[in-house]
């Protein structure tokens, strides 16, 4: 094993990654609605279909396991990043719906694969006590790389006037020359307990399945719908929408550490609960909006509930045999896009008819996630994963 040296730690290799992503791949999302309507004249139906491709590779995650056999996971991981990069910095010179389709899927394998092995490092390398203010940094982290790279966004948009393919040449180039800078500095971790090479599904995390489906059908609402509905609906600017991320990652900057801190100390259930009943106010609020000013509020305040998800994380950490953490992302990644996969295009086509009732139907999510968070124990763990049906 390889010794850490002075920086050289797991954290700090947690941290620098959490600001790769940031660069490359929220650049992309910040111009993407912008992109495909002034570029490739993308209506509800293709950018649904746009967003249920990107979500295929997040549906096959429990391929992890099987890759994990010939490779180890931090270097998987940075492989991960690097097709991340590299989608994203060719996506402007594709501007066609074809073109778009093979990009976001490059860019989305790596980003999955990314999430799903940062996530079963990040619990394999944290202690329980120490995880949930530790993820909430990371976030923190993330949301300053964010706000430094929507600023950026903005000066090349506003100042520099730069078209959309230089603009993602060169945040998806700076992705890529870190995860480069990663690869050669930092050394090889070693992990406390080997990782099961195999699929594992256990009846006793049948709870923490059902809140990671809900939860990926309920993000697609808002990672699709919101940010159109910005910029069809309400006529944003890819400026102004850059601005309105800036916004969004300021309050996780401000407020993720803190949200680990809450977690760590109200518990999973009251976090959840919380969480789960401020968005069922967020989505009704979006299927009335009609202004631009009301519907940029909402969209701050959705961004800042999804920090609570936090504590899906933890949860599964408290019940979970350590030696499940690799597969078991694998898998709850794979649950989280079942819904994802076919949500974007069959909510594409109801938006053409109604696009409050999309909305609608997110609210009526978030609240059977509340009723699924009601089940959590105050106290959980191997043995108490939940309060009632328990399944061993």
């Amino acid at each position: 094993m390889n010794q850490p040296l002075g920086w050289k730690t797991p954290h700090n290799f947690l941290l620098i990654i959490s600001i790769i992503v940031p660069v490359a791949f929220s650049s992309w999302m910040a111009l993407l609605n912008n992109f495909v309507v002034e570029k490739a004249n993308f209506d509800g139906a293709d950018i649904g279909l746009l967003q249920s491709v990107r979500e295929i590779p997040g549906f096959l995650a429990f391929t992890v396991i099987f890759v994990l056999m010939f490779i180890r996971e931090q270097r998987f991981m940075i492989l991960s990043l690097a097709m991340l990069c590299i989608g994203s910095a060719f996506t402007g010179f594709f501007p066609s719906l074809s073109g778009l389709l093979f990009t976001t899927l490059i860019l989305s394998t790596g980003f999955h694969y990314f999430e799903t092995l940062k996530q079963s490092l990040a619990l394999q390398w944290l202690t329980k006590e120490e995880a949930p203010e530790a993820l909430g940094k990371y976030m923190s982290i993330g949301a300053l790389a964010s706000l430094l790279t929507y600023g950026a966004l903005w000066v090349c948009l506003e100042i520099f006037q730069l078209d959309f393919k230089w603009i993602y040449l060169f945040f998806g180039g700076i992705g890529l020359l870190l995860v480069i800078w990663i690869a050669f500095a930092f050394p090889q971790f070693e992990t406390k307990v080997p990782q099961n090479k195999k699929l594992v599904l256990r009846k006793r995390y049948w709870l923490y399945y059902a809140l990671t489906f809900m939860s990926g059908a309920r993000r697609q609402i808002f990672m699709v719908f919101a940010g159109f509905l910005m910029v069809e609906k309400f006529g944003y600017s890819a400026s102004e929408v850059t601005l309105l991320f800036l916004a969004n990652y300021l309050f996780n900057f401000l407020f993720a550490k803190r949200i680990g801190r809450f977690i760590g100390k109200v518990g999973e259930r009251k976090a959840l609960m919380f969480e789960y009943i401020g968005l069922i106010g967020v989505f009704v609020g979006y299927a009335f909006v009609q202004t631009a000013e009301w519907a940029a509020a909402l969209y701050i305040i959705d961004h800042l509930f999804f920090a609570l998800a936090l504590a899906m994380k933890t949860y599964l950490q408290k019940i979970g045999d350590p030696a499940d953490m690799a597969s078991t992302a694998g898998v709850s990644f794979t649950i989280n896009h079942i819904a994802a996969v076919v949500i974007p295009v069959t909510f594409g086509l109801i938006w053409l008819v109604s696009p409050s009732a999309v909305f609608f139907i997110g609210a009526a999510m978030a609240a059977v996630s509340l009723l699924l968070s009601l089940n959590i124990p105050d106290q959980p763990g191997e043995g108490n994963e939940v309060r009632v049906l328990k399944w061993n």
